[in-house]
């Protein structure tokens, strides 16, 4: 085989050094071309990010604020916008030199290249250092100060518990709508929610009207106008009412109305609250849904409540035949749950409710029911008890006597569940936006209920309830989030005089010991009712850490 030899290559020494290089334009080697041409004229070796330690942003030129992590490439893009001279080189490689967390200082090595002489190409290495300087976004500059609110949005419901605005809070924390809200207020009948720009408020408002029937107005107020330019500072109010009848309400429909619903009797209950709300007839299962718009226009209140259900025991029940949906007819033989207590029974004779000392107690009633599905001889269902219900509403007044039933039942009830004091295995989240407060979300009590004087007592019922109603009603689970509990302890009746159980603990009164009565014993012998719909383990979300859900007690 016969050796080729390559072509040969033609050097030159270097013009100012001496060294043999291949042929360029300039005649340089590397090292005397760097010596001569500094690629990186033009380009600060030193510059400063601002930082702003509330919300952990940091100042992305112009004007916007963005979150970044250390050694991010969002942070990265940062730091390359604030240098001067880029756009006359070409970037081929950037990234972070690691440096101590607390040193205030960012690291960023920078590889350039750029054309010096006709057809050479220098490529460099450097590094630039950037200083961290703490300040504070105009959003949190804004929170720090007071009354610098550009929008406020003005939720009320006039009722007489608070059980909406429990429910809402979780709609808005499932759906992310708190995010934008700057600060929550409670006030006498709802809530008030602050916001830094107007688009956010409309954006809150569009929300509620889609999970609830309401109606709204909005207002604006000059603060102050330029007349050079022709700009004005306003602050914009938005009034959002919701309408005031509540699931499970006793509602009677004016009867004009009625007629006009598909001729539906008047007397009528609330399975349903969505962005408008469902009344029914127990005793026909014809239903109606009522849109807000409907309602203002001819608006009603609701003739009692769920403080005003009373438990009754079923003795007999016996379907109709009807079906609608999941509602089934039937015909129902009830007495009240007094009326299965022996008068011994009773260890005090104050805690004895007033129809349970009345002749009432002992009858039997027959009503038609919608619960025909659900219910069982022995079960435990909460209605309503017209028969001397003395109520003030020119509406009702006029219905005939005939078309009143001694007793409207409402649901299902399971007091022996509620009598064995168990501690809840789930959660729920809380607003975190009280003044003087840091975060969106907690595991501590929510905005409703802070205000405290003597109406806390009445929200920790409400509360309770609100609960309770989670617990027995599967649908209305599935609307919120749950949380998964941790290191849930069972409580002991005879530890303190009165003890909260936080968020996912009934409250237990102590018990005498010294005056033991017969109803203890019962209770300790009542057996769990074995169709209560228990939470799942599938149905709970874990917590993080990001979250910020504690538990809402302390160790």
């Amino acid at each position: 085989m016969e050796f080729v030899p390559g072509p040969a290559v033609h050097r030159v020494l270097c013009a100012d050094c001496g060294t043999p290089i291949v042929p360029n334009s300039a005649n340089l080697c590397v090292a005397c071309l760097r010596n001569t041409v500094d690629i990186t004229e033009g380009i600060p070796k030193q510059s400063s990010v601002s930082f702003c330690r509330n919300c952990e942003r940091f100042l992305s030129p112009p004007q916007s604020w963005t979150l970044a992590r250390p050694e991010s490439q969002e942070l990265l893009a940062i730091c390359l916008k604030r240098l001067k001279g880029l756009n006359k080189v070409r970037l081929t490689e950037a990234h972070f030199i690691w440096t101590e967390p607390h040193s205030k200082r960012l690291r960023v090595s920078l590889t350039i290249q750029k054309e010096v002489l006709t057809s050479t190409i220098l490529e460099q290495i450097f590094e630039i250092e950037y200083l961290v300087q703490h300040g504070q976004c105009p959003d949190c500059t804004k929170l720090a100060a007071k009354n610098t609110w550009k929008a406020l949005v003005q939720v009320r419901q006039k009722v007489s518990h608070k059980r909406t605005f429990l429910y809402l809070e979780q709609l808005i924390l499932k759906h992310g709508t708190q995010k934008d809200t700057i600060s929550v207020k409670e006030v006498r009948d709802g809530l008030d929610f602050f916001y830094s720009q107007r688009s956010h408020a409309i954006k809150m408002v569009e929300f509620l009207a889609g999970v609830v029937p309401v109606r709204s107005k909005g207002s604006e107020q000059l603060l102050s106008t330029d007349t050079h330019s022709g700009t004005a500072n306003y602050k914009f109010t938005y009034s959002v009412e919701i309408v005031p009848i509540c699931k499970d309400d006793l509602v009677c429909i004016p009867p004009k109305q009625a007629r006009q619903l598909s001729n539906i009797s008047p007397l009528t209950i609330c399975t349903r609250v969505g962005n408008s709300f469902q009344l029914l007839d127990p005793a026909t299962l014809q239903s109606c849904e009522i849109s807000a718009p409907v309602y203002w226009r001819a608006p009603f209140i609701s003739l009692a409540t769920v403080t005003d259900l009373v438990e009754f025991t079923i003795l007999d029940i016996e379907p109709s035949g009807a079906v609608r949906g999941k509602w089934v007819s039937a015909d129902a033989q009830v007495a009240m749950s007094g009326a299965f207590k022996s008068h011994g029974s009773y260890g005090d004779q104050d805690t004895i409710m007033d129809h349970e000392n009345s002749s009432v107690s002992t009858q039997i009633f027959h009503t038609r029911t919608h619960l025909g599905a659900i219910l069982q001889p022995g079960d435990t269902a909460l209605g309503y008890h017209l028969s001397h219900a003395n109520f003030n509403s020119d509406d009702f007044s006029s219905l005939p006597s005939s078309r009143i039933p001694d007793i409207i039942l409402v649901k299902k009830t399971y007091p022996n569940r509620r009598k064995k004091n168990k501690s809840r295995n789930w959660k729920l989240r809380s607003i975190a936006k009280e003044a003087g407060e840091e975060g969106e979300t907690g595991a501590g009590r929510g905005v409703v209920g802070r205000m405290g004087g003597r109406d806390q007592k009445k929200v920790e019922e409400d509360y309770e309830r609100f609960l309770q109603d989670l617990e027995e009603d599967p649908e209305l689970r599935g609307t919120v989030n749950l949380y998964a509990a941790k290191d849930t302890k069972m409580r002991d009746a005879t530890d303190g005089a009165r003890k909260k159980g936080g968020q996912y603990g009934m409250d237990v009164d102590e018990v005498d010991t010294s005056n033991t009565t017969v109803v203890d014993e019962d209770e300790q012998d009542a057996e769990e009712e074995p169709d209560f719909p228990a939470v799942k383990l599938e149905e709970l979300l874990e917590e993080f850490d990001e979250m910020t859900l504690g538990d809402s007690e302390s160790p």
